[in-house]
C-alpha cells in the first residue's frame, strides 16, 4: 500500500512549543529568608535568643510583630494595662472586640499567627511587681523598654544594670522618636543625663482608677467635654462579636454610649445638668465600685447625687458669680456644683444657637475645649474636681487647671513603627556583642538641615550617675532572723571590706544606718521594709578614698545558711569594690533641669537629646507664672494616652 502524501501546507504549519519539565524545588522557609537576610551566624543567635519586652502599647505591638518575625526564639512581653477605644488607631494588633481585655495577653494572641514557630509568653502585671527580680532578668539575653512612664523606665534601667542584661530603650511622642542601647559599664544609661520626672498615665488610669488631679483634669477634657459637646469616641456602633468572654463588657460600653448620646440630645432641656451629673458621678461610679478586684489595695469611690448636693449648695447660699470671681482658690465641692451647672447652661445655649445657624446637610456642629475659652474651661473645672471628690484626690484651683490643660502632642503610629524597626536594627549588634558599633539612634524629621534619622554612637557612662556608676553584688539572707546588724557587721564591714570606714545604708524609704542612727541595727530586716527582691545602697562617707556607692540585692536564701543569717558571695568571688573618681574639674551644666553634656559626648548628641520628647516624657517646660501657687513639678506633664503628652506651655 503506498504511503499517502500529505499537502506541502501541513509540513509548514506550527508545530506546538515544547514545554520543558520543571522540578519543583524546595518551598523557602522564613527561617530560610531569615538566614539570606542576616546570615546563619546572626539568624541562629536570634532563634536562640530569649528577650522580654515591657510595654505593649504603641511601640510595643510594632515591635512584638517585628519579634516574631524575626524568629526570636523566645518572647515575654509584660504590661498591666487593658485594652480602650482609643488605643485602636496606633496599636494596631487590637479590635474592638479586645476592648477592656489584657494587652499583654490579647498581643501574644495575635502576634503569634505572624509566626506559631516563635514562642510567646504574656504577663498581665506590673514590672515592679516582687515577682521580676533581678534573678529573673538574668534569665533573658536582652530586654527591651517600650514604656510609657518615667518611673517604670527607671526601674527596668536599674534592674537590667543589675541584672547585667543589654537594654534597648525605646521612646516617641509626635514625630519624634530615640532608641538607646544601653549595656552596663560600656554605655550611657537611662539616668546618665539629669531628668526632671513628668507623670504620665495610661488611658485605663484616667477612665477607672484615678488617683491624682491630673487624671481626672484630663478625663473633664478629652472625655466628658469631648462626648457631650465634641466628636464622641463611642458615637460608631461596636462591633458584635462571638467572643463570649468580651461580650458582657461590650454590651455595657454600648448601654453606656447610648446613655450619654440620649443626655447628649437633651441639651438644653431642664433636666439636662441633673441627668449628666447622675450619669458620670452617681450610676458610673456605682458601676466602678462594685468591681471589687480593682479595690483591694486602694480606696473606692463614693458616689454622689445630684439632689443632696444641690440641697447643700442651697444651705449654703453659693452662687456662680461670687465663685468665678476668684479663680485662684481651690473651691469647694458645692462651689464646683454650681460652676458645673452655670457652665452646662452657657455651653447649652451656645450648642443650640450653633445647630441654629447649622446648614440642612452640614456636619453636626461641636465645642472644643480652649484653654482661653471660660465656657468650657469652667466646665472642665468643674467636672474634673466634682470627680476628684468622688474618688478622694485633691482639688485644684481653676488657674492650675488651666495651666495643667495646655497642649496635647498626638500620637503617631508611623513614628512607633520607625522606632520598633530600629530596635530590632541595634538587637542583632547586641546579640553579637558589637557594643562599639551601636548606635543612638534620633528620629527627628523637622530639624533644619537634619536628616530623618541622626545617629551617634552611644554615650559613654557617666561616672557622676547615681545608677550605673554603681557597684552591684548579691545578698542571701534568712528573713525569718536577718537583722541590719547582720548586713552591716557581718556582710558589710567584713566581707566587702569596709571596716572601720564610715557609711550608710539606705533603702528607697530613707536612711536605715550611719553612725550616728544605730537604734534600728537591732531590728529584724523585714520591720525595716526589707524583703525579697529589696535594694540596699551603701554610701562611702569616707572624704580620702571612697568606695562608689554599694547597692545590695537582697535575695531570700533557698537553702539553710546556719550560724549566719547572711551569706555574701564565696571567699573566692569575693569583689574588688572600685573607688570613686576624682571630681574633675569640669562640670557639667544643666538646662531646665537637663544636664547639657556627660563626659566625652559631643555638641550635636546634646543637642539631639535635648530636642527629643520620648513616648511619656517631654523636656520639662518651664515654670508657669502664678500669683498663687504652682502647679506641682509631677503634673507639668501628663499622659493623655500612652503614647501621647499633655504638656504646659508658659504663655
Amino acid at each position: 500500500m503506498e504511503a499517502q502524501q500529505l499537502p506541502i501546507s501541513a509540513g509548514i504549519m506550527p508545530q506546538p512549543p515544547t514545554v520543558p519539565i520543571v522540578t519543583p524545588g524546595p518551598v523557602l522557609t522564613r527561617d530560610s529568608y531569615n538566614n539570606q537576610s542576616l546570615g546563619r551566624g546572626t539568624n541562629s543567635l536570634v532563634k536562640q535568643c530569649r528577650v522580654l519586652m515591657v510595654g505593649a502599647g504603641g511601640i510595643g505591638c510594632e515591635l512584638l510583630k517585628n519579634l516574631a518575625l524575626a524568629g526570636f526564639g523566645e518572647i515575654h512581653v509584660l504590661d498591666l494595662d487593658t485594652i480602650d477605644l482609643s488605643n485602636l488607631n496606633r496599636q494596631f494588633l487590637f479590635r474592638r472586640e479586645h476592648i477592656k481585655k489584657s494587652k499583654a495577653l490579647v498581643a501574644k494572641e495575635v502576634a503569634q499567627r505572624f509566626n506559631p514557630n516563635v514562642k510567646i509568653i504574656a504577663h498581665h502585671a506590673n514590672i515592679m511587681d516582687a515577682e521580676f527580680n533581678v534573678e529573673w532578668f538574668q534569665g533573658f539575653n536582652v530586654v527591651f523598654g517600650a514604656l510609657d512612664n518615667v518611673a517604670a523606665r527607671r526601674h527596668v534601667n536599674k534592674m537590667c544594670l543589675a541584672a547585667d542584661v543589654p537594654l534597648i530603650e525605646s521612646g516617641t511622642t509626635g514625630f519624634n522618636g530615640q532608641v538607646q542601647v544601653i549595656k552596663k559599664g560600656l554605655t550611657a544609661c537611662y539616668d546618665c543625663t539629669a531628668k526632671d520626672a513628668p507623670k504620665s498615665f495610661p488611658v485605663c488610669t484616667i477612665r477607672s482608677t484615678p488617683s491624682q488631679p491630673i487624671h481626672c483634669i484630663v478625663w473633664g477634657k478629652s472625655y466628658l467635654l469631648s462626648e457631650i459637646f465634641g466628636a464622641s469616641e463611642d458615637e460608631s456602633a461596636f462591633d458584635t462579636t462571638s467572643d463570649r468572654d468580651n461580650a458582657k463588657e461590650i454590651e455595657e460600653l454600648r448601654l453606656e454610649a447610648e446613655a450619654l448620646r440620649k443626655i447628649r440630645r437633651s441639651v438644653g432641656t431642664e433636666n439636662f445638668a441633673k441627668d449628666l451629673f447622675n450619669k458620670v458621678f452617681d450610676k458610673d461610679i456605682v458601676r466602678l465600685k462594685s468591681m471589687d478586684d480593682m479595690w483591694k489595695s486602694r480606696r473606692p469611690p463614693e458616689p454622689l447625687n445630684y439632689e443632696e448636693v444641690m440641697k447643700r449648695v442651697t444651705e449654703l447660699g453659693v452662687n456662680p458669680e461670687t465663685v468665678l470671681q476668684d479663680g485662684q482658690k481651690v473651691w469647694s465641692l458645692e462651689e464646683n456644683m454650681v460652676v458645673f451647672n452655670d457652665s452646662l447652661d452657657r455651653l447649652s445655649k451656645r450648642m443650640l444657637k450653633l445647630k441654629d445657624a447649622q446648614a440642612d446637610n452640614g456636619p453636626e456642629p461641636i465645642i472644643t475645649f480652649d484653654k482661653d475659652d471660660n465656657d468650657t474651661l469652667d466646665f472642665v473645672t468643674a467636672s474634673a474636681n466634682i470627680r476628684s471628690a468622688v474618688f478622694g484626690i485633691e482639688r485644684r484651683s481653676r488657674f492650675d487647671i488651666k495651666q495643667m490643660a495646655g497642649n496635647i502632642i498626638p500620637a503617631i503610629a508611623t513614628t512607633n513603627a520607625i522606632v520598633a524597626g530600629l530596635c530590632v536594627l541595634e538587637t542583632f549588634k547586641v546579640l553579637k556583642g558589637n557594643y562599639k558599633q551601636a548606635k543612638e539612634v534620633f528620629l527627628t524629621p523637622f530639624n533644619q538641615g537634619d536628616r530623618l534619622l541622626a545617629a551617634t554612637l552611644p554615650r559613654p557612662p557617666n561616672p557622676e550617675c547615681p545608677v550605673c556608676s554603681v557597684y552591684n553584688t548579691t545578698v542571701h539572707v534568712d528573713l525569718a532572723r536577718a537583722t541590719l546588724h547582720d548586713v552591716v557587721e557581718d556582710f558589710l564591714k567584713v566581707q566587702l571590706g569596709y571596716g572601720e570606714k564610715e557609711f550608710s545604708v539606705q533603702n528607697e524609704v530613707g536612711i536605715l544606718y550611719d553612725p550616728d542612727e544605730e537604734e534600728n541595727l537591732e531590728k529584724k530586716l523585714t520591720d525595716l521594709g526589707v524583703k525579697d527582691g529589696s535594694f540596699l545602697t551603701v554610701v562611702d562617707d569616707d572624704d580620702e578614698d571612697p568606695f562608689v556607692n554599694v547597692v545590695i540585692n537582697v535575695q531570700t536564701a533557698k537553702e539553710p545558711l546556719g550560724e549566719k543569717a547572711v551569706q555574701g558571695p564565696s571567699p573566692d568571688q569575693l569583689p574588688t569594690i572600685p573607688r570613686r573618681p576624682k571630681k574633675a574639674p569640669e562640670t557639667i551644666a544643666t538646662v531646665n533641669g537637663y544636664s547639657n553634656g556627660v563626659p566625652g559626648e559631643s555638641s550635636a548628641s546634646r543637642k539631639r537629646r535635648a530636642d527629643i520628647v520620648d513616648e511619656g516624657e517631654v523636656q520639662p517646660a518651664k515654670k508657669a507664672k502664678t500669683l498663687g501657687s504652682l502647679p506641682r513639678a509631677e503634673d507639668e506633664v501628663i499622659l493623655v494616652d500612652d503614647d501621647g503628652t499633655i504638656m504646659i506651655h508658659d504663655d
